[in-house]
């Protein structure tokens, strides 16, 4: 059942994709970054008997992947997949199956904030794909 919650918000509007181009070595790099939500859901607490509060919750986090492809017009094509932190929490009351819609629009809320990291992703990433492209056009002299 997680799993189709879990597919639910991966169809949410925080999935983002950045482009970038710059020049290399005398040769243009394209670079696409591309980012996946990847939901985390855990139920804890249980329903309990009628008069008594109960202590049912959804709990929730999303992470984001991002992947990078970068092609230069030489020939060189550097992918990446890049990890980031634990971007938006939450937690709702009630069983998780039945939260989907309530999550779901809580991430698309944070959808700025999202997007920012990606850019942010990209930025930091710059100094590592200059490395990856140079040892590329090394192993090719």
């Amino acid at each position: 059942m997680f799993t189709l919650i879990a597919a639910a918000l991966l169809a949410a509007p925080a999935a983002d994709m950045h482009h970038e181009q710059f020049d290399h070595g005398g040769a243009r790099v394209h670079v696409t970054y591309n980012s996946r939500l990847m939901p985390e859901l855990r139920q804890v607490g249980a329903a309990s008997a009628p008069g008594r509060p109960a202590t049912l919750q959804c709990r929730w986090q999303a992470r984001v992947t991002v992947e990078r492809s970068a092609r230069a017009s030489a020939g060189h094509v550097a992918t990446r997949r890049i990890d980031a932190p634990v971007l938006v929490v939450g937690h709702r009351p009630g069983w998780c199956d039945t939260q989907a819609a309530a999550i779901g629009a809580e991430v698309a809320a944070a959808s700025d904030r999202l997007r920012a990291h990606l850019v942010e992703v990209a930025r930091r990433d710059r100094g590592v794909l200059v490395a990856e492209l140079e040892q590329a056009r090394g192993r090719n002299s």
